[in-house]
């Protein structure tokens, strides 16, 4: 069983400080053994925020460190690195890799670049990245817990959020349900969820709010996701995940725990062999 936690929309830049403490000691507490920061690590893609990322990513000393980027982590006001190079201070804190994946004998977690450095807010899945994401799940172990990590949202709880789906979201759902998914990690938003994806109710959406930015949505505090799993059932076959929520609140100390939630899974030979 893995020990995931899950970070998002960092901005770097608007980090405020004694939160960050916070959860540094937090996660040291939790030991996790995969952690996730799934984008807008910094606020404007300035060296100087990437090295602070990348220093706190390093105080952590998680076994699995996974991060993609953000629209927040292309520049925005250079304009000759947003054309020519628009991930090259992203390269220079996190190395050549912008879709890490982690294949261990109870995960499988792949990342995906959803940024397009021509759209300013907007992420998109392209056809191949759905199509490759799609057989690699469909090759995945029984056992594993099968994640798939974005930034922007495919799925969205409020009317309001639907301006920034994914491109690509509805095809992205019907082909990864398909293949058996169980979660798909996404921030963006600022708003934490868990919901079921939209084609199969064992599979699920699960938004991240903001780790430690200043950048706060109203009615939800800084945040960040700890997942458990996968549990199965030897005699049924039944599988299943725990999601937990920890909130920082305003003027606390602490994260603290504000939900957890038992996720149900696709059963043991329905995962085995790809089914819906």
């Amino acid at each position: 069983m893995s020990t995931l936690v899950h970070l998002s929309d960092t901005h770097f830049g608007t980090e405020q400080p004694s939160v960050v403490e916070a959860l540094v000691r937090w996660i040291h507490a939790q030991a996790p053994d995969v952690l996730l920061l799934s984008g807008d690590v910094t606020q404007r893609a300035t060296r100087a925020q990437f090295a602070a990322a990348r220093a706190f990513l390093a105080r952590l000393a998680v076994p699995h460190p996974l991060v993609i980027p953000g629209n927040h982590d292309i520049p925005l006001f250079a304009l000759g690195a947003r054309l020519f190079t628009p991930y090259g201070r992203y390269r220079e804190a996190f190395g050549p890799t912008l879709e890490p994946v982690l294949d261990v004998p109870d995960c499988l977690l792949q990342a995906l670049n959803t940024t397009r450095w021509w759209r300013h807010e907007d992420g998109a899945l392209s056809g191949a990245q759905i199509a490759r994401v799609a057989a690699r799940l469909r090759a995945a172990r029984p056992q594993q817990l099968r994640i798939v990590a974005v930034h922007q949202p495919l799925a969205v709880s409020r009317p309001e959020d639907r301006r920034n789906l994914l491109h690509g979201h509805a095809r992205a759902s019907a082909l990864w349900a398909d293949a058996g998914v169980d979660l798909v990690l996404g921030g963006h938003i600022h708003l934490p969820f868990a919901a079921p994806l939209a084609a199969r109710s064992t599979a699920w959406v699960v938004q991240a709010g903001t780790a430690v930015s200043s950048r706060v949505r109203a009615g939800a505090p800084n945040s960040v996701n700890l997942i458990r799993g996968p549990f199965v059932d030897a005699r049924s076959g039944e599988r299943h995940c725990e999601l937990e929520r920890w909130d920082h609140p305003p003027g606390a100390a602490d994260f603290v725990p504000a939900q957890v939630q038992r996720l149900p899974l696709q059963r043991l030979e329905a995962a085995h062999t790809g089914q819906a």
